[in-house]
């Protein structure tokens, strides 16, 4: 098997599995108990939590999660009511958060995007008018790998009187998180960390209304026994990630040239230059990029967003970057980084171009 799906979710690096061990086998205790192996659970919690904490601005505090859609809709739904604004290639826990929150007297403003999948300047001033209570978009797109001007949009939020939410999912432990957002939904599986715990960063002075109610925990705003394990494997992943991040970007940016060069007859989806190199989306006219998946059963990659698979529905960045149907359709997108070899993009080109042509 050759691995190729980098963006749906990453391998667990060993380091984390050996961080969250010994927390799932003798060290079981709850971390809010009051005892000494409670105490002790508790503490690795907080180390976890400075090592997440390390690769995101220093004026702000992290809050632990289920994962990056539990920290959106937390923000989103935390924020209070009020119009919103986001743009049209947003995740689909950003989209349908908001469209959930909206009531029936508010607006949801969506900005364009170009056809390199970048946030028209243009229309993000539009619509980022004052009385916004949110606005939210995402550095690395999930699907084509584009960057978002998130130090530009950070001035419209600041002019629109609104906290700006980033979707960093798929930025963080990869590139640096620059300055602007007031809050960072991360999620540790795409860093090598382990399934089932992601977390908000919040700046301080932010004020949140509480999405989970119960025992108070995670300052109040997020009520429910945290995972000493899920912690621990989420901070060793950040971590490893802060010392790895140059090494990792030669890595991926060898394999992006060798992947571009093997798919040379392939069209890429959105921006070259701006934009995350372990996410190359690319398109072929007459491909049909379900049945290439099911033909290539050895290589493991994706026709976009996993969250979204098995719906039958077209892309909504695709034809958000103006793509037809038919266009969307034939695209695919692989995803690698820290542990896949120039070898396995060499094999995986053969055997999906050979596919492809077959189909032509």
């Amino acid at each position: 098997m050759i691995y190729l799906d980098y963006q749906s979710t990453t391998p667990l690096a060993p380091e984390a599995f050996a961080a969250m061990e010994p927390w799932l086998k003798d060290n079981f205790a709850n971390p809010h108990s009051t005892h000494k192996a409670g105490r002790a659970a508790a503490a690795a919690v907080e180390v976890a939590r400075e090592q997440v904490a390390a690769l995101l601005p220093k004026d702000g505090r992290v809050i632990f999660t289920s994962g990056a859609t539990e920290a959106i809709n937390m923000a989103i739904k935390g924020v209070g009511s009020g119009d919103m604004m986001t743009i049209a290639s947003e995740h689909a826990a950003v989209l349908d958060s908001m469209h959930a929150a909206i009531q029936p007297t508010m607006n949801l403003h969506i900005a364009n995007v170009g056809k390199d999948g970048r946030a028209v300047i243009d229309s993000i001033f539009k619509h980022a008018v004052p009385g916004l209570s949110l606005v939210s978009v995402m550095l690395v797109n999930n699907e084509i790998g584009v960057l978002s001007p998130i130090k530009d949009v950070s001035q419209f939020a600041d002019f629109a009187g609104a906290p700006l939410l980033c979707d960093a999912v798929q930025a963080y432990g990869r590139i640096p998180i620059p300055d602007g957002p007031d809050m960072i939904a991360i999620s540790a599986h795409k860093i090598h960390g382990p399934k089932g715990i992601g977390a908000l960063w919040v700046r301080d002075g932010i004020k949140l209304q509480p999405l989970l109610h119960g025992g108070g925990q995670e300052s109040g705003l997020r009520s429910g026994t945290l995972s000493p394990a899920l912690c621990a494997g989420f901070g060793a992943a950040a971590q490893l990630a802060a010392h790895r991040m140059q090494q990792d970007a030669i890595h991926v940016a060898g394999l992006w040239d060798r992947a571009v060069s093997a798919f040379s007859e392939w069209t890429i989806n959105g921006s070259t230059e701006h934009r995350y190199k372990g996410n190359l989306n690319i398109r072929r006219d007459g491909i049909d990029a379900a049945r290439l998946i099911s033909e290539c059963r050895d290589i493991m990659f994706s026709a976009g967003s996993a969250c979204a698979s098995g719906s039958g529905r077209p892309s909504h960045v695709l034809r958000a970057i103006g793509l037809s149907d038919a266009q969307a359709k034939s695209s695919i997108r692989l995803g690698f980084g820290r542990y896949t070899s120039m070898e396995e993009i060499d094999i995986a080109a053969e055997t999906i171009n050979r596919a492809a042509e077959a189909m032509l």
